[in-house]
């Protein structure tokens, strides 16, 4: 992956301080939580009738990436 330098993207406080304590809770940095949550509402806006679950799955289709569950249903 190769990252650009593209400019500042202005938040608000609050805004900011949600991606920091969730960017904490998924182990991710706080730029790389803002880009997650930008990529899924882009590809949520392109794709209206899919919910969240499904545009998961459909990443980790196009990225070779198999499922797999956790907790026994």
């Amino acid at each position: 992956m190769v990252l650009r330098l593209m400019g500042i993207v202005k938040i608000s406080d609050e805004l900011h301080e949600e991606v920091r304590k969730t960017s904490s809770v998924m182990e991710r940095s706080i730029n790389s939580q803002a880009e997650f949550w930008m990529k899924i509402g882009r590809l949520a806006e392109q794709n209206p009738t899919l919910n969240y679950e499904e545009i998961l799955e459909r990443e980790m289709r196009s990225q070779n990436v198999t499922s797999v569950r956790l907790v026994s249903e």
